[in-house]
């Protein structure tokens, strides 16, 4: 079984496409088949590719950022089971849009599935090189709690599909 995850966060060019490639990493160690999409709260980069000093850091720590910045839309809520924020405006937008109860319970924002004290990824946007390479190295620890989490719940098959590749 999929799970499919979305990483949400404003303008869908820094850290949500940074999650997304940290978490398809994450499930190719792991083993695990999970489909992964970004997307942002707001409007104004629609079509943009991800941020220039997003897609280096990711490709100083190993991961491949690409994709096209999009808006989330209702829909999503009934295309994908697992739906991560990095930050508490993200979430306020996020839980507005859900149709209902269930919808809003797929939703968590992204550092809870991280061991650190902080709970939300900061807008690297405009900041230097090394803003860019924490936000790579928080979205990494969320992405490895997060597939850590679904193999938890996903028992003993995920572990028996990793063994059989």
């Amino acid at each position: 079984m999929t799970t499919r995850v979305l990483a949400v966060c404003a303008g869908n060019t820094c850290r949500s496409p940074a999650a997304e490639a940290a978490i398809k990493a994450a499930a190719t160690a792991a083993g695990i088949d999970v489909e992964v999409d970004s997307a942002g709260t707001g409007t104004w980069n629609l079509g943009s590719s991800p941020h220039p000093k997003s897609v280096a850091a990711g490709a100083r720590a190993g991961l491949t950022i690409e994709g096209r910045a999009r808006r989330m839309i209702a829909a999503d809520f009934e295309r994908f089971d697992v739906i991560v924020v990095m930050d508490r405006a993200n979430l306020r937008d996020v839980m507005a849009m859900a149709p209902s109860l269930e919808d809003r319970a797929k939703v968590r924002l992204f550092r809870t599935f991280d061991t650190g004290p902080e709970d939300e990824v900061p807008d690297p946007y405009g900041g230097p090189d090394e803003a860019y390479d924490a936000t790579i190295a928080q979205v990494r620890g969320a992405a490895s709690g997060l597939i850590d989490s679904l193999v938890s719940t996903l028992g003993v098959s995920a572990t028996r599909e990793a063994e059989d590749r």
